[in-house]
């Protein structure tokens, strides 16, 4: 990978600061961008790197500092004005209109026209279908942007940014929904776009994934530059020091950690598929009072659907549900909570939280009832509630008053937790909690969730990653294919093991190969 002059900045960042309502985002930020270079910008959640690249893409403003371009001095009103320029970005949370095709998304508000008149809706799904097949997607132009699962509306998104032939591209988080296999097409693609010479910014909590692809790194901590380098002059260590100060943070193990009887039994649980076969296949699976599981598989496995059948959330899914022993009849989701399910979904933003409302709102939406005073809801109440639930979770907000949008991602998802922990669960189930969030807040919702295990909850956790999984849990389920093809004790469990068992799920399962490595 070839490197970049320091002749060649085509942006920069000169004492740049951002204020919301008296919070300090960004402070005094110098920040250079090179063309033909892949500029990575990294901190912990809250540091204020999305803030940063929201001024350069023209959705804020600078309180104070300046914006150079070629040499010259510019500001942004809006994104409109940046784009023009040749700045395009893909947001951190999905930025899609789901009711419309993909090829509307990607053409959205730069729509093709035929006379100036008519949108050319024949031409833009032609277009869109060329950077689709860019990006090796199988999706179809014409496909609802609703009907895909959270990877492939990343790509979408991405698609969208292409599209735009910018001269700056800003990635926040772009491989954070994806499977390995579409992160390599992404990097290919990035690498063309570097080759063309596009100045990349890239933002991502995956460290190995800096050091392979970055030239350039720049370093934030508490809205303040910490750290630049040549990439290829540092390594993880010292990324991590210039993120959080000292070493890494480990994530809590258990130490002597008490397991009861057991809190949740799933039997056969089934979810047919519309072209036939299952997308969840006869998965049984069972969790103990103050035991994590953790449930590992690749996009597709059907980990995120079994969630759903669990919750009620799949009206032709069939099995048999057991809390504390007994039977679960409730087939609604409302039911199920008040039985003491809870879950945590994979898309926060979609499924986990309110954008317009405040951050106290989206803690007790869920659980107004305790709080209803005759026909009135206890304004008391619900202030103490909230005020115990940001202390007991370190939920990082000087007022709850404010929209929840204006958090980090890493204390959006104490929120998410927050609301699910208001209904007073018994078992928790977690679909991919570090998503899109760094080291330091993955290691505050990982100690979150030991201690809520060691209160005697059982819970139930889905990731992709391997080493969260071996560090975290006690006992890991493997799916596949819509199969469990492995369940193994932490202590037996190795990498390859797994990573063998993630593959079995087409055809009968092997149990016999996945013995054989443990």
């Amino acid at each position: 990978m070839s490197d970049a002059t320091g002749d060649d900045v085509i942006l920069r960042l000169e004492g740049v600061t951002k204020v919301y309502s008296g919070t300090v985002a960004v402070k005094q930020a110098d920040f250079e961008v090179r063309r033909g270079a892949i500029n990575v910008l990294v901190g912990e959640n809250g540091a204020g790197k999305s803030t940063l690249m929201k001024i350069i893409a023209g959705v804020e403003s600078p309180t104070a500092g300046r914006i150079l371009l070629d040499g010259e001095e510019v500001s942004f009103a809006n994104p409109a004005e940046a784009a023009k320029r040749g700045i395009g970005m893909v947001f951190q949370e999905l930025n899609l209109f789901g009711n419309l095709s993909v090829a509307e998304n990607i053409f959205a508000a730069r729509e093709l026209a035929r006379g100036g008149v008519w949108i050319d809706h024949r031409l833009q799904e032609r277009r869109a279908a060329q950077f689709l097949e860019r990006l090796e997607t199988g999706i179809a132009p014409r496909t609802p942007v609703e009907d895909l699962r959270i990877g492939q509306q990343q790509l979408v998104e991405i698609a969208k940014a292409v599209a735009q032939d910018a001269r700056i591209l800003i990635m926040d988080e772009p491989t954070s929904a994806l499977s390995a296999v579409e992160v390599e097409v992404l990097f290919r693609v990035i690498a063309d776009l570097k080759a063309r010479g596009v100045a990349i910014v890239y933002i991502s909590h995956r460290l190995e994934e800096l050091i392979r692809i970055g030239d350039f790194i720049t370093v934030l901590r508490d809205g303040r530059v910490t750290g630049r380098e040549r990439m290829a002059d540092v390594d993880i260590a010292w990324i991590v020091r210039q993120m959080i100060g000292s070493a890494a943070k480990e994530f809590t193990k258990a130490e002597g950690q008490s397991i009861g009887e057991e809190a949740f039994r799933a039997e056969d649980i089934c979810l047919p598929r519309v072209t036939g076969g299952y997308e969840v296949d006869h998965v049984s699976l069972s969790v103990r009072k103050g035991e994590i599981l953790g449930v590992y598989g690749l996009m597709g496995a059907g980990r995120s659907e079994f969630f759903d059948c669990v919750m009620g959330r799949r009206p032709h899914a069939s099995g048999r549900i057991f809390i504390d022993g007994a039977p679960v009849r409730e087939t609604d989701v409302t039911g199920r909570i008040a039985r003491g399910l809870a879950l945590i979904p994979e898309d926060r933003q979609r499924e986990g939280l309110v954008s317009i409302l405040s951050v106290g709102a989206n803690l007790t939406l869920a659980s107004l009832r305790k709080f209803v005073t005759g026909f009135h809801i206890s304004d008391r109440q619900e202030k103490t509630a909230i005020a115990r639930a940001i202390r007991d979770l370190s939920i990082k907000v000087a007022n709850p008053a404010l929209e929840v949008t204006s958090l980090s991602g890493g204390n959006q998802q104490k929120v998410v937790i927050g609301k699910a922990l208001m209904t007073e669960p018994k078992v928790l189930l977690m679909d991919e909690p570090s998503r899109g969030i760094d080291i330091g807040a993955k290691a505050d919702v990982f100690l979150i969730m030991r201690k809520l295990a060691a209160q005697g909850l059982g819970i139930i956790f889905v990731t992709s990653d391997l080493g969260e999984v071996m560090a975290l849990c006690d006992r890991i389920a493997v799916m596949s294919n819509g199969r469990v093809t492995a369940l193994v004790d932490r202590a037996e469990a190795s990498e390859e093991l797994l990573v063998t068992a993630s593959a079995l799920g087409h055809g009968p399962a092997k149990p016999s190969l996945v013995e054989s490595l443990q």
